[in-house]
C-alpha cells in the first residue's frame, strides 16, 4: 500500500522521527499541565479556602455575618478579582458583586469557567455554588481573565513548539535517511561487485569504530573466509586433477598394453592386478575426501562422548612400532594410565595414527619417534616428534592444507590428506593443531581444550 515505506532507510526515519514529535508533545504536555492547569489549581485552591472561612462565618454570626463578611471581602480585595453572590432560595440577589445568579451553574461543588458581567463590564470567572441551610445558595469564584489570557498564550507558544519540533524532526528524519543509505550504499556496491566475480572488493571502514564499522568489519572477514575457500577449492581441484592423473593414466596404459602384449593369463592377471593397485589409491584419495568433509561438516558431533584415550593411543602406539622397526627407526611411547576426553575416540585415534604414520615414513634409518600425551587444567595433548627433515617454517600454515606436498615429501609416497584429517579432525573437538620445530625433525602437537569435569574436550 506504500511502496515508500519498503525502504528501510524511511522506516528508521519515520520512527525517528515518531519518537522526537512523541516526546515533545509529552514535554509540552508536562509543561501546560505544570503552568496553566497550576493556574487552575491555584485559583481553585483559594476558591476552597474561601468557601471554608465563610462557612465557618456562617456557622458562628448566620446569615448577618455572612452577608457582612462578603462585603467585608469585596472591600478588601485589593486585586479585584474575588466574586462573590449571595442568593435566596429563589436565586435572588441578596448580596455579593454579581447582578444574578448564572444560569449555567446546576451543580453544587462543581467548577465553571463561564462569562459573568461584574461592575457593568463582561468577564472570564471560575466559580462554584455551596447550599447553605435555609435554602439559600452562595457563589464564589475569582476573576481569571488575566490568567485565561497567560494560559492561551502559552498553549500557543507549546502549539508553536511542536511544530517547529515537527520540522525539525522531518529535517532529523530526512538526514538519518541520507546517513543510513549512504552506510548501507557501500554495503551494496560491495556485495553487488563481490556477485560480479570481483572478490577482492571489500567493504571500506569509516574509522569511527561504529557499529557500521563491526558489521563492516564482519562481513569484510566472511569475504575473506570465502575468498580463502574459493582459493582452495582450485587448489584443491588442480591438485586432484594433477595427482590423479598420473595414477589413472598408468593403470590405463597397463591394461591397454596387457591387452595388446599379454602372452599368457598370468601376464593379464599381474597387469590387471597392478592397475587395481593404482585404483585403489585413486579410492583411497576419495575416501579421504570425503572423511574430512564429512568430519568439518560436524557430523560425528552427535557421537561425542565421555572417553577414556590411554587404550586407543596405546594401540597406535603398538600397531607403528613393529613399521617403524622395518623401516630401521625406533618408536617410543610415553602415556599416563588415564586420559579422559570428550569426543569420539575413533577420530582422535585415526588422526594420531596419521601423525606418527608420516613421522616413521620421514624419520632416517636409525631415527627415533616418540607419542606422548598429558592432561593438565589447560586441556589436552598428544605429542608426536621425529627426527626426520621437518618443514620449513614458511610452509607449516600451508601444510594442513588438502593435497599439499612440500620439497621433502615430493618422493615418498601419499596423497597429501594426512595432516588435513588431523586438522580437521582438532578443529572439530575444538582444539588446534601445532607444527613445530624438534631441532631437527617436526614436533606435531594435537591440542584439545579443557571443560567440565574431565579437564579436557
Amino acid at each position: 500500500m506504500f511502496p515508500l515505506f519498503r525502504s528501510a532507510g524511511v522506516r528508521f526515519a519515520a520512527i525517528y522521527a515518531g519518537l522526537l514529535a512523541v516526546s515533545a508533545a509529552a514535554l509540552a504536555l508536562y509543561l501546560w499541565w505544570s503552568t496553566a492547569g497550576l493556574l487552575d489549581r491555584q485559583t481553585e485552591a483559594a476558591i476552597r479556602a474561601d468557601a471554608q472561612g465563610l462557612s465557618e462565618r456562617l456557622a458562628d454570626g448566620g446569615l448577618r455575618a455572612l452577608v457582612a463578611t462578603v462585603a467585608d471581602r469585596l472591600a478588601g480585595n485589593v486585586d479585584d478579582d474575588a466574586i462573590y453572590l449571595l442568593a435566596d432560595p429563589a436565586f435572588l440577589r441578596l448580596s455579593g458583586n454579581l447582578d444574578h445568579w448564572p444560569a449555567a451553574v446546576r451543580e453544587v461543588g462543581t467548577f465553571y469557567e463561564l462569562p459573568v458581567t461584574r461592575a457593568g463590564m463582561r468577564s472570564l470567572a471560575r466559580v462554584q455554588s455551596y447550599d447553605l441551610p435555609g435554602g439559600y445558595h452562595l457563589l464564589i469564584g475569582r476573576d481569571v481573565v488575566v490568567r485565561a489570557q497567560l494560559r492561551q498564550l502559552l498553549t500557543d507558544a507549546l502549539l508553536w513548539a511542536l511544530v517547529i519540533v515537527g520540522a525539525m524532526a522531518t529535517v532529523g528524519a530526512l538526514v538519518v535517511r541520507g546517513l543510513f543509505r549512504r552506510t548501507l550504499s557501500n554495503v551494496s556496491a560491495t556485495a553487488i561487485a563481490i556477485a560480479g566475480g570481483d572478490l577482492a572488493q571489500r567493504v571500506t571502514l569509516s574509522g569511527r569504530g561504529d557499529e557500521f564499522d563491526q558489521l563492516a568489519e564482519v562481513i569484510n572477514d566472511m569475504l575473506d573466509r570465502i575468498g580463502r575457500l574459493m582459493e582452495g577449492v582450485r587448489q584443491v581441484s588442480n591438485a586432484i586433477a594433477h595427482d590423479l592423473r598420473t595414477p589413472i593414466a598408468r593403470a590405463r596404459t597397463r591394461l591397454e598394453d596387457a591387452s595388446l602384449h599379454a602372452g599368457t593369463t598370468a601376464e593379464l592377471h599381474a597387469a590387471i592386478e597392478r592397475a587395481t593397485a593404482d585404483l585403489d589409491g585413486i579410492v583411497a584419495v576419495f575416501q579421504a575426501l570425503l572423511r574430512i568433509a564429512e568430519i568439518e561438516a560436524g557430523s560425528r558431533r552427535a557421537a561425542f562422548g565421555r572417553i577414556d584415550l590411554a587404550a586407543p593411543l596405546a594401540g597406535v602406539a603398538e600397531m607403528y612400532e613393529a613399521v617403524a622397526e622395518e623401516r630401521g627407526a625406533t618408536l617410543t611411547a610415553d602415556l599416563p594410565d588415564r586420559l579422559p576426553a570428550f569426543g569420539d575416540a575413533a577420530l582422535i585415534q585415526q588422526a594420531v595414527a596419521n601423525l606418527v604414520d608420516n613421522a616413521v615414513k620421514f624419520s632416517p634409518d636409525g631415527g627415533s619417534v616418540s607419542l606422548t600425551a598429558q592432561a593438565s587444567a589447560r586441556g589436552l595433548e598428544i605429542v608426536v616428534t621425529d627426527g626426520g627433515p621437518g618443514i620449513p617454517k614458511d610452509e607449516r600454515s600451508k601444510a594442513p592444507q588438502r593435497f599439499y606436498r612440500g620439497e621433502a615429501a615430493r618422493h615418498t609416497p601419499g596423497s597429501g590428506l594426512g595432516l588435513s584429517l588431523v586438522q580437521a579432525v582438532a578443529q572439530l573437538h575444538g582444539g588446534q593443531l601445532r607444527l613445530e620445530d624438534a631441532a631437527p625433525g617436526l614436533r606435531a602437537v594435537l591440542a584439545l581444550p579443557a571443560t567440565g569435569e574431565t579437564g579436557v574436550v
